[in-house]
């Protein structure tokens, strides 16, 4: 093959990309979901839950989530050698460790930004006092 051949190719996959999303972020997801097959029932209703909660609120695609899932699968592969109870890794409030976990990435950041602003203008337009001044991001 050509050089026209490669670059035929390579301008077929940046539109194949266009069209259904990054391959390199499809090839990360279905490795992260069959880590998840992996890990031992418990585990794997577990993830697969906080998955369902990360869908909706957290990052929607791309690097980011992918990174999310992957640190995901590693915290719970870990937990599942040390035997680590399932209850513990989540503690007594579920929803406070997936938001806590969400911060960690960039779009879970910029969600807290968008609560704290929405927050302010709610407070301001009830005309309360809260000695802070409006971020403008």
């Amino acid at each position: 093959m050509g050089t026209g051949s490669n670059e035929q190719k390579s301008r077929y996959q940046q539109y194949l990309e266009v069209v259904t999303g990054s391959i390199e972020d499809k090839k990360r997801w279905r490795q992260y979901k069959a880590r998840i097959r992996g890990l031992p029932e418990n585990y794997r209703t577990a993830v697969e839950a906080l998955e369902r909660y990360l869908m909706r609120f957290g990052p929607g695609d791309g690097a980011d989530a992918a990174s999310m899932y992957e640190d995901l699968a590693d915290l719970f592969e870990q937990s599942a050698a040390n035997g680590t109870p399932i209850r513990e890794i989540f503690g007594d409030d579920p929803v406070e460790f997936v938001e806590a976990f969400i911060q960690n990435y960039p779009v879970g950041r910029w969600i807290s930004r968008e609560r704290e602003r929405f927050v302010g203008a709610i407070e301001r337009a009830a005309g309360e006092d809260t000695g802070k001044e409006e971020r403008t991001v």
